[in-house]
C-alpha cells in the first residue's frame, strides 16, 4: 500500500529532486511504486519594478514529499538519489505521514491552483521615497505613509504646490525612487 512520506533534499533542488526520481524509477521498472512525486508550492503575486508578477514560492523549502509504496528497492532508490540527503523520520527509519496531513501540503497548492492567492511583497516600505507611476500623479515624488495588504493600495504623501498631499495608490502604481 502506498503512503506519504516526506524526503529533505538540498534546498533549491526539489523540482530537479522530484524529476530525477521519477526518471529512476521508470528507468528501472519502480514507477508502479512510485505513485506521485511532488514539490509543495503556492502562486504567489508580487509587485516589482511596479509590475505585477505571479510567482511559484515553495511552501516547505528543502522537501520532496512522494507517495510510494516502500521496499528494499524503493528506499535505495530515493537515498541514492543526487541532492537527496533522507527521509523525515526518526533513527534514519522513513515514517509516513497520513492521507490527511499530506492533503494539508496539497491543499494550498490545489486553493492556489484554483485562485492564485493574493500574497503581495513590494520592494518598498513606510517611509521610503518613491516615485508615481500612472494616474494624474505619474511622475510626482512621495513618502509612504501607509500600506494596506488587503487592499493592495499605498498611501503616499505627494508634495502639490509646496503641500504634502496624501494620495492613495495600488502597489503596482508607485515603485522605489533611485
Amino acid at each position: 500500500m502506498a503512503r506519504w512520506y516526506i524526503i529533505h533534499a538540498y534546498s533549491g533542488f526539489e523540482s530537479k529532486v522530484k524529476e530525477a526520481i521519477i526518471t529512476e524509477a521508470e528507468r528501472i521498472g519502480l514507477s508502479q511504486l512510485v505513485e506521485d512525486v511532488q514539490v509543495p508550492s503556492e502562486t504567489v503575486t508580487e509587485v516589482k519594478r511596479g509590475k505585477k508578477v505571479q510567482t511559484e514560492r515553495k511552501t516547505m523549502p528543502g522537501y520532496v514529499l512522494a507517495k510510494l509504496t516502500l521496499n528494499d528497492d524503493v528506499y535505495h532508490l530515493i537515498k541514492n538519489t543526487p541532492k537527496v540527503t533522507g527521509f523525515l523520520g526518526a533513527n534514519n527509519k522513513p515514517q509516513a505521514i497520513s492521507e490527511a496531513e499530506a492533503s494539508r501540503y496539497f491543499g494550498a497548492a490545489e486553493a492556489a491552483a484554483a485562485a492564485p492567492r493574493k500574497t503581495v511583497s513590494i520592494d518598498y516600505e513606510i517611509g521610503d521615497s518613491v516615485k508615481v507611476l500612472d494616474g494624474p500623479f505619474a511622475s510626482f515624488n512621495g513618502i509612504v505613509e501607509e500600506l494596506d495588504f488587503e487592499k493592495s493600495r499605498v498611501k503616499v504623501a505627494v508634495s502639490i504646490f509646496g503641500r504634502a498631499t496624501p494620495v492613495e495608490l495600488e502597489f503596482e502604481h508607485v515603485e522605489l525612487s533611485k
